[in-house]
């Protein structure tokens, strides 16, 4: 089937955070700004290399994912706090956080002068966005390119959703997802709920890594999405011959791979009612508008000194063309 056309969507506190701590930018006033103008040189990498029709920003909303949370307390908790580069750690604490937090506010700024569409819900995750954006009836035959170094995204990806990974500088389809880890992306949420995911403080089952967890359990490398009754009836008929303690960890600790499996999903991205109705209005009347000046003028108030964003520039108006 014919592409319509191709659509970027960004995990943009993903991105922003690799900036904030590895671009040792300073402002002509002294003041970091790796984050802001990292970001802004990394779309334009990113679109110099897509060439998209459209590019999508999806953002981390205030409190986390509540419904998670409600699910797991401690879900997410024990990280530590992101800091600067360490180059331009001249800030105390508090002025640290108060940077970041300007820093993120002012790229929302930024990106609403660019022809792009920017979703942030409060107490919702950029994950549930962005499996929602990608799994909405209007990009059905889109290609999507997600851009995100995180795990959680493997499990969207089909014919055509591919995920953009700029840290490991690798672009994943579900063909690469099948031949890595012998998990097929429909069954990879069940099998990282089994494994675990020690970075969102999600304890496993014990005992099961994906390796085991594609040893165990074969049917995972298909296409059909595995229940839990088909897990379960395995483990039972698989424990009638042997005593592999993962087929008891799946069943003694049923409840906890339901949790983290409801936890883990995007196939069913967790959003509100208001959310979702917002994004479909938005994309059925998409308003995309490039206002260069205003850009140019912001930077030079930020302090960014001699930059180069032609190519961003002037993919951003063949978009704003296009959609005229």
């Amino acid at each position: 089937m014919k592409q319509e056309g191709r659509v970027l969507i960004i995990d943009q506190l993903n991105l922003f955070f690799r900036n904030y701590i590895v671009n040792p930018s300073l402002s002509l006033h002294g003041f970091p700004i790796g984050a802001l103008r990292g970001c802004i040189q990394s779309l334009q990498k990113i679109v110099r290399e897509t060439k998209p029709d459209m590019v999508v920003i999806c953002w981390d909303g205030a409190g986390g994912s509540k419904k998670r949370k409600l699910l797991k307390k401690d879900y997410k908790a024990g990280r530590k706090p992101i800091r600067l580069n360490r180059s331009v750690r001249n800030l105390t604490e508090q002025e640290e956080i108060e940077n970041k937090v300007w820093q993120q506010m002012r790229l929302v700024e930024y990106y609403n002068e660019l022809p792009v569409l920017q979703f942030m819900f409060r107490s919702t995750e950029a994950d549930d966005i962005i499996a929602h954006v990608a799994q909405l009836p209007q990009l059905k035959n889109w290609q999507k390119v997600i851009v995100s170094s995180d795990k959680d995204f493997f499990q969207l990806l089909d014919e055509n959703t591919v995920l953009l990974r700029p840290v490991q500088k690798e672009v994943l389809n579900r063909h690469k997802i099948l031949e890595r880890f012998g998990i097929h992306p429909a069954n990879f949420a069940m099998a990282r709920a089994m494994a675990g995911d020690k970075s969102d403080n999600i304890e496993g089952l014990g005992g099961i890594g994906l390796k085991t967890a594609v040893k165990r359990f074969p049917m995972l490398s298909g296409p059909a999405q595995v229940t839990f009754s088909t897990l379960t009836d395995h483990c039972k008929q698989e424990l009638e011959e042997s005593k592999v303690r993962a087929y008891q960890n799946v069943l003694e600790k049923e409840d906890i791979l339901r949790r983290n499996y409801h936890m883990m999903q995007l196939y069913t991205p967790i959003l509100s009612i208001d959310a979702k109705k917002l994004i479909h209005e938005t994309f059925s009347t998409p308003d995309l508008t490039f206002n260069q000046t205003n850009m140019l003028t912001m930077m030079m108030q930020d302090g960014f000194g001699e930059v180069n964003f032609s190519e961003l520039y002037a993919h951003c108006n063949k978009i704003c063309l296009d959609n005229k």
